[in-house]
């Protein structure tokens, strides 16, 4: 795997089965708040986004002011879930412990809530101290702009080309392609949707799994794959 010196992994969706729940907590928010909208429905058009930009977003779309509390409210409700009910994705263990290569973490999830969720799951120590949270960088950077893949690569000392994401939002893969890396796409979180790899591809992906397990072979695969070119 000589083509790649560093992954990326984005953290919700993608180590950890979060999506879903903050899915499940924001709909109930926005349809108390006059906007009906399903967990699935979320899951597909909202993924990876912060929910303050999902406000922004809905607000331009529907022209539906909502209430600054639901920032707050949001994210306790969030805590709250995801501290009880939160899993790691099956295989992530596995997928680490076969890849040698630096890794690292970059999430919009707030170093806080990534601490958390990490700890509860176990899969902290396979990635501390290098766990970089967009909203450390300041509130305008977060994917899908590109900062917080840059900023990873930069802590890690690799060159972006030499890094792999692994990303399951199409804001996240707009965010590493941005960067000027290469993008593995994953679609096995209970958020899932059967377009999921359709868009992540469209997006930039150069593949899409629904398998942890698969990774280091994919991986492995597309490290050969660039040898050749």
């Amino acid at each position: 795997m000589d083509g790649f010196e560093l992954i990326i992994f984005d953290c919700d969706g993608v180590l950890v089965d979060s999506e879903i729940i903050a899915a499940e907590v924001e709909s109930g928010l926005l349809t108390e708040a006059g906007y009906p909208i399903s967990a699935e429905e979320m899951g597909e058009r909202f993924a990876g986004m912060t929910w303050r930009n999902i406000l922004l977003q809905i607000e331009r779309e529907a022209s539906i002011p909502f209430s600054a509390s639901l920032l707050d409210k949001s994210e306790h409700l969030l805590d709250l879930r995801l501290a009880q009910d939160v899993q790691a994705i099956p295989g992530v263990e596995f997928a680490v412990s076969r890849l040698a290569m630096k890794r690292c973490i970059c999430s919009n999830s707030s170093t806080k809530r990534l601490d958390m969720m990490l700890s509860k799951v176990g899969l902290k120590p396979q990635f501390a101290p290098n766990i970089f949270s967009a909203k450390d960088l300041g509130p305008d950077r977060v994917k899908p702009k590109p900062d917080i893949f840059l900023h990873g690569a930069s802590q890690m000392g690799v060159s972006p080309d030499k890094v792999v994401v692994v990303e399951d939002s199409v804001h996240g893969v707009h965010a590493a392609r941005a960067a000027g890396m290469r993008v593995i796409g994953f679609t096995g979180a209970s958020h899932s949707y059967p377009a999921h790899a359709d868009k992540l591809t469209d997006a930039g992906a150069e593949t899409a799994i629904s398998r942890m397990n698969d990774l280091p072979g994919v991986v492995a695969a597309l490290a050969a794959w660039d040898n050749v070119l």
